[in-house]
């Protein structure tokens, strides 16, 4: 959730810092460093009230001033009243910031609210101050139980301009909600509210460590009179909690209390007004039981303006500047020097000698007090970057912003499934981390092993820590690739998947049999049962294969049954490296891939394009699934039938004389006189499909595109001879078949990223074929063609597409039986089964294998 008062207590610390070289005048800008010496002050009657920026450097040296000068014995800070339990941990030497507080209704862990603070959060340096100094420390606004029980938890928080009810302007005209920054800097003559904020205040020096504040609250009561609450209908309610707060902290402590909260609500705690008033507005708000705990943030999510942020733009620049003992801008311009040279970018220390002078002299020009965040990146841009912007990309990422992750002590409450996470992790060696890092994992390696199950198990559980990624190195079953990133938001969705069990295992397992049973189609259930196998969730398999072996009975959609076979196929070559029981598993894949052989020729006849398209993608990702299926011989009624052989037969086309049928039949009995099919089966599926692609090769009212996909799928498998390729290719590329039809048919043979352009480079009869019929393709129907053989060799690499052209300009090659004897240059005629024999031996150690005698 974004912070309330970031969009109405002066925004946040854009651009320029408010407060750039105040290191100069404060020391280290630690809570617990002793500020220079200064003429007392005489502390205003009264509580004090510090009205802040929420996340300013500026504002949080300013209340660790006011704070030394004024010594309260209390200290009310702007955050939920829940948290007070947990106020002690901000001592902890194991806490770092940023962290937030996390508040979560304890039935529905998923509406959640964050209150995130920085190193440079005006309410970190006052906790730490307070636990420092003994003074005692309380949250003083709404409490979570109210904010959580609202329709929409932030209620209206947010940035945006429409959100939230309008106000009444000073003219009497409704508008939007108001942003107090921009109102004052109007006033002022500035159009930039974040400039007038920092000439005004942050950029300015002062003896006085509560006149800023007095001078804040004097122009945020000049709005709160004009515009009552600016649009923010929540801030009423919010701001009588507080007062009633403060009264009772008055009441034990008197004066001597400090207030940290939004300058937008100091001239609402300064009104007077009666307790009952206040207790009124708070009756009947909604409740829900919450739990509150410290989880850690980053700098990124300090720099969103919606979801989990805080909309800071630049927490890497205001975190150095709040830590820099002196001369900011010289130490920020070294890091950025060295930033560079690590990524083997000429920088000297003459480049930041000459960008420090450069951003002091942009200063003057542009009449600011010192160099701010504007100013140093022009330096860098034209020094460090010889007027390029491109390293300013990689220092907005790495410095400006940042990947600092906080860290929170064990001490913290926490669900116990996010208990066994953290130990999964320090047991696993698998640190969290802000940045996105890349992980490679062997799976022969039993750390790597249980390492890929916890990637597996918190996706399954819908915590996405990690992403599969395609590896860079090996592609076997052993290699996996994975892109981690730990956000604070997982937090929440670790808390969420708590209701499924208090262990990772326990939880997945519960999460995939609850998933199972509700699954609406195959697909979905495929997938579930390989995300089981890659999680190692032996319990959850006999639930998930039940529902499996359920859907599949019952769905006939060659089509549903395509698109699932792959992922049982994968799941399989997954449990042999895994060590999982498949037998199961490859029962109910081998009996899919039966019912597609059986199923699929009626399907592939009388479909449009689109769907010809499609159904060429399944064919591909069903041919790669059979291949990893268990070879041997499949149940069927008579094993000496091939059951493609019935269904090839269309019902549509009849078997007694229908016209259409026997049209079709003679047709195929043209192409094929009398060889047998390509592809004939043998033993078992893998040869039960060859038999599938013949019989799809051949026949003509199936679509050119699946055709063609066929043939090349049986030429590369072995199946399918030179001969009879080149003879299906002239068959599709002859004049009487449709342009558009044979276009189709070529991009089926030759398309996609299938090495169709090798297998043309590597044999020019067919590159002839295809050059003698485009060439003879009619200029009416020349047009209609040409996006599609575009999209069919625009998939080539470039390399064959210029050995393409240069085959074609040389001329049409040799037909005959044979290849032409003069090979494209560096390939020999034939096959040299010599020099092949020899990688033998080396490929049989390379697999593990024994070499045959």
């Amino acid at each position: 959730m974004t912070r309330a008062d970031d969009r109405t207590d002066a925004g946040t610390d854009a651009g320029t810092d408010a407060g750039t070289d105040v290191g100069k005048d404060a020391g280290t800008g630690s809570a617990a460093t002793e500020v220079p010496a200064k003429a007392p002050a005489e502390v205003p009657a009264g509580p004090l009230l510090l009205g802040v920026r929420h996340h300013g450097p500026g504002s949080a040296r300013a209340v660790a001033a006011a704070l030394d000068a004024g010594r309260p014995k209390a200290v009310l800070v702007e955050g939920p009243p829940e948290a007070d339990a947990l106020v002690a941990l901000a001592a902890d030497e194991e806490m770092r910031p940023p962290v937030a507080l996390l508040a979560h209704a304890v039935d529905d862990p998923g509406r959640a609210a964050f209150w995130p603070m920085a190193e440079f959060s005006p309410e970190w340096v006052a906790i730490r101050w307070a636990l420092a100094h003994g003074a005692e420390v309380r949250f003083i606004d709404l409490p979570a139980t109210h904010t959580l029980a609202a329709a929409d938890p932030t209620w209206g928080d947010g940035e945006g301009e429409g959100d939230g009810e309008g106000c009444e302007g000073p003219d009497g005209r409704a508008g939007l909600r108001v942003d107090p920054l921009a109102e004052l800097a109007a006033a002022a003559g500035y159009d930039d509210p974040e400039r007038w904020w920092e000439d005004s205040f942050e950029l300015r020096g002062t003896t006085d460590p509560f006149a800023p504040f007095e001078a804040v609250a004097e122009a945020m009561g000049a709005l709160r009179e004009a515009y009552g609450h600016g649009g923010h209908a929540r801030d009423p309610v919010r701001e009588a909690y507080m007062r009633i707060q403060l009264r009772a902290a008055r009441r034990q402590y008197g004066d001597d209390v400090a207030v940290v909260c939004g300058a937008w609500h100091v001239p609402a705690l300064r009104r007077t007004g009666t307790a009952t008033a206040d207790r009124a507005l708070l009756r009947g708000l909604p409740k829900v039981k919450t739990a509150m705990t410290w989880v850690p943030w980053t700098h990124r999510r300090l720099a969103r303006r919606s979801g989990y942020g805080a909309g800071i733009e630049s927490p890497g620049w205001y975190a150095h500047l709040f830590t820099a003992p002196d001369r900011p801008v010289v130490r920020w311009l070294t890091k950025v020097a060295g930033l560079l040279r690590d990524e083997d970018l000429a920088v000297s220390s003459a480049h930041v000698i000459e960008a420090v002078r450069l951003a002091d002299s942009l200063a003057v020009l542009r009449g600011r007090p010192r160099p701010g965040l504007d100013e140093t990146t022009d330096a860098v841009r034209a020094v460090m970057g010889d007027g390029s912007d491109v390293p300013l990309g990689l220092i907005h990422d790495r410095l400006v912003v940042g990947d600092v992750l906080g860290t929170v002590p064990d001490g913290a409450p926490a669900v116990p499934l996010q208990r066994d996470l953290e130990r999964l992790q320090r047991s696993l060696r698998l640190k969290p981390e802000a940045r996105e890092r890349d992980l490679e994992l062997d799976l022969r390696k039993d750390n790597d092993a249980t390492r890929s199950r916890l990637l597996h198990r918190l996706r399954l559980l819908g915590v996405d820590w990690g992403e599969p990624v395609a590896g860079r190195g090996s592609t076997g079953t052993f290699r996996e690739s994975w892109r981690l990133r730990w956000r604070p938001e997982l937090h929440v969705q670790v808390a969420e998947a708590g209701v499924w069990g208090t262990t990772v295992e326990a939880a997945a397992t519960a999460r995939a049999q609850a998933r199972a049973g509700g699954a609406g189609d195959l697909a979905t259930v495929t997938a579930l049962a390989e995300q089981c196998l890659l999680a190692g969730l032996t319990d959850a398999l006999p639930a998930v294969l039940r529902a499996l072996g359920d859907r599949a009975a019952l769905d006939a959609d060659v089509s549903h049954l395509a698109q699932a076979l792959p992922a049982l196929a994968r799941a399989l070559r997954y449990g042999d490296v895994r060590a999982t029981d498949t037998a199961a598993l490859a029962e109910v894949a081998a009996g899919l891939a039966e019912r597609i052989c059986v199923g699929l020729p009626p399907a592939c006849v009388g479909l449009d394009s689109d769907a010809a398209a499609e159904m060429r993608a399944r064919l591909d990702s069903v041919h790669a699934a059979i291949a990893l299926l268990p070879t041997g011989p499949v149940a069927s009624e008579d094993p000496a039938k091939d059951p493609s052989e019935d269904s090839a037969e269309d019902p549509a086309e009849g078997t007694g004389g229908s016209s259409g049928g026997s049209s079709e039949g003679s047709g195929e009995d043209r192409q094929s006189g009398d060889r047998r099919a390509p592809g004939a089966p043998g033993d078992g599926i893998v040869g039960r499909w060859a038999g599938v692609l013949g019989r799809l090769a051949v026949r003509e009212r199936v679509p050119g595109v699946v055709r063609g996909r066929a043939a090349r799928l049986l030429l590369d498998e072995g199946r399918l001879a030179d001969d009879e390729a080149a003879r299906l290719m002239g068959l599709a590329l002859s004049p009487a078949a449709p342009p558009a039809d044979a276009a189709a048919w070529i991009e089926g043979f030759v398309g996609g990223a299938s090495g169709g352009g090798l297998l043309l480079v590597h044999d020019e009869r067919l590159l002839g074929l295809v050059d003698g019929w485009l060439s003879g393709v009619p200029d009416d129907a020349f047009t209609g063609v040409l996006p599609l053989l575009r999209r069919t060799f625009a998939s080539f690499e470039p390399g064959v597409r210029r050995t393409l052209g240069e085959l074609a300009a040389r001329g049409p090659a040799t037909t005959g039986p044979r290849r032409p004897a003069a090979g494209p240059p560096g390939f020999a005629d034939a096959l040299d089964e010599r020099r092949a024999d020899a990688v033998l031996p080396l490929l049989h150690l390379i697999l593990g294998t024994e070499v045959p005698a």
